[in-house]
Formats: C-alpha cells, structure tokens, sequence
C-alpha cells in the first residue's frame, strides 16, 4: 500500500510536466507525416507506374525479411488496443482530458499510423493474404497479452523504453535491407517509422530517468524486476489460422534473427543502453534491496551474453499462411 502511495505521488509531481513531454517528444497532428504522404496516390496518373514498382520490389524480397515486415505490420496494428491497458495504470486517470491521459492518447494516435501505413503497403503489394494477416491481427487483440507489468507505472515505463527501442532497431533495419535492394518506397516507410518510435523511446526513458530521482530505489527495483522476468514482446501470442495463441511467436522471432533485423545480441545491446542511459551504476542513497538489484542489473548483460553466444536459430523456414504461394 505504501508503494503505491509514493508510485501515484510520483506520478502526480511528474504529471505537471506532461504538456512539455508533449511537445518535447510527440509532434503536431497538423505537422506529423500522415500514411498518404508515403504511398501511391490513387488519383495520379502515375498511380499504375507507382503500384507495378511496389509489386516488383515485395516480390524479389527474401522470404524472411518479407514475414518480418509482414509481422511488424500485425504488432503496429495491434498496438492502439494497448492504450486501454495504460489508462489502467497507477497514476493515471483516463477520465481526464489532460496530463498523463492525454500523453497515452496522443502517443497511440501517434502509434496508429504506423499499422496504417504498413497495412496499407502490404495491401497494394500483391504479395500478402490479407485475410490471413488480418485474422492473424484480431487474434493478436482478442487474446490480450500480460507483460508482466501490472498495473505499476515504473515497470510499464521500464517495458516501453525496452519495447520501443527494439521496434526502431526492427523497422530500421528492414528499412536498410530494403535501399539495399533498391526498394526506395519501403524504405522510406520504414525509415519515419523508426523515427517515430526513436523520439518514443526517448520519451519513456526520459520518464524513467526523472523516477529515478524521485524514487530511486523502488525504480531499480522495477528495473531489476522486469529483466528477471525477461521483456517480451507485445505480440508474444501471434497466432495464425488453426493455431493456439503463442504457437507462431517463436516461428517469427527465428525469421527476424535470420534475416538479422531483430536478434538475442540486440535485446542485451538494448540492456546495456538502458544501464547506460539511467546510469544505473552511479545512483547512490538506496536501500540494501535495491543495492542488490543494482548489482544484478550491472551483471546481467553477460549472463546473457553467455547464454545468446550458445543459441542457435533454427535454419529451417516457416511457412506463413500470411505469404501467398
């Protein structure tokens, strides 16, 4: 009881400051790219040139690379349903049209285009079975998720600074792969979505780093709490047609590591970034509890180090009902 006290309290004194995280890390809808500005205009006369280049640039892409495009696109389209998981959060009261609610809103307005934009490219490619993407997509909603957060505001700031680093490396990556090859359209895409979720992650460690000064202990705590229980990502329960929820995650994770977008080495480089950034090793004045978690977070990038330099992805591919034969 007394934790949660000092967690709403916490979130009280910083939610005076949540106009200037508004306009320090979200950016006007009036000024904001939109997904139109990055595909092919139906009404040009060009429309047809636009949808063939497309077309010919998804066909030629590695089926790995492709799947995890396809799969990026589930978990952005899914994401906005989370924003009924934060208005629960301690600390913010969804009944409000400003301070911490009006963040979680404008955030997942800023989160919705990404899925927008993606759908809409995998639609015009000729490549996808949109039916099976979009089943795969409600199961994704309709089974929920569990973070391993609660309801605790420190350990949700912990999970997206984590999260939304990860989908920036991802969509960055994919976005490379596809200059690469030509594709100038993808990338494109890809590249203002990773600058979105770039100014997003800043976001959410900003947050951590301002608890931190507040709260230090308890923070570390959260910290430590949620890498022993591992970060998992919010489309951990991907399913496709005739599957149970969960079944397709592994399959999409090997696909990512294979083709390199996503893999184990970036999860402990995203670690020892978050050590970096809050300066973990420095904060002095906490409790024995929590000095014991700081040891154990300084450690853990090498645990894991020695556990990723062991593992082995599966060469083998999946066939995902979202490709069309």
């Amino acid at each position: 009881m007394y934790q949660t006290l000092v967690r709403k309290e916490v979130m009280s004194i910083l939610e005076k400051e949540v106009s200037s995280f508004l306009e320090k890390f979200l950016t006007p809808i009036e000024k904001i790219w939109q997904p139109s500005d990055y595909l092919p205009d139906p009404s040009s006369e060009n429309f047809k040139y636009d949808l063939e280049e497309i077309q010919t640039f998804a066909r030629e892409m590695p089926y790995d690379l492709f799947v995890t495009l396809i799969g990026d696109c589930i978990t952005e389209e899914a994401l906005p349903s989370y924003e009924s998981w934060l208005m629960g959060v301690e600390g913010i009261n969804q009944e409000e049209k400003v301070g911490w609610a009006n963040w979680v809103r404008s955030w997942t307005g800023e989160e919705n285009r990404h899925g927008d934009l993606l759908n809409k490219y995998l639609y015009l490619c000729g490549r996808v079975n949109m039916r099976e993407v979009e089943i795969t997509t409600q199961y994704l909603i309709s089974d929920g998720f569990d973070l391993g957060t609660s309801m605790d505001p420190y350990r949700n700031f912990v999970y997206t600074s984590f999260q939304e680093t990860a989908t920036n490396i991802s969509h960055r990556r994919v976005g490379t792969l596809a200059k690469q090859s030509g594709n100038g359209k993808l990338a494109k895409m890809c590249g203002v979505i990773a600058a979105d979720e770039a100014r997003h992650a800043k976001a959410y460690k900003h947050f951590v780093a301002k608890i931190l000064e507040l709260d230090p202990s308890e923070m570390i705590l959260a910290f430590e709490d949620m890498m022993r229980k591992k970060i998992v990502m919010p489309a951990h329960l991907m399913r496709q047609s005739g599957q149970k929820a969960g079944e397709l995650w592994g399959h999409f994770s090997d696909a990512a590591q294979r083709c390199m977008v996503y893999t184990g080495q970036d999860y402990i480089n995203i670690m020892k970034d978050l050590l970096d950034e809050w300066k973990i090793e420095h904060i002095k004045g906490l409790t024995e509890k929590a000095e014991k978690a700081q040891e154990y977070l300084m450690k853990l990038p090498a645990r894991l180090q020695k556990i990723t330099d062991r593992v082995s992805t599966p060469d083998l591919q999946f066939q995902f009902s979202w490709v069309k034969s």
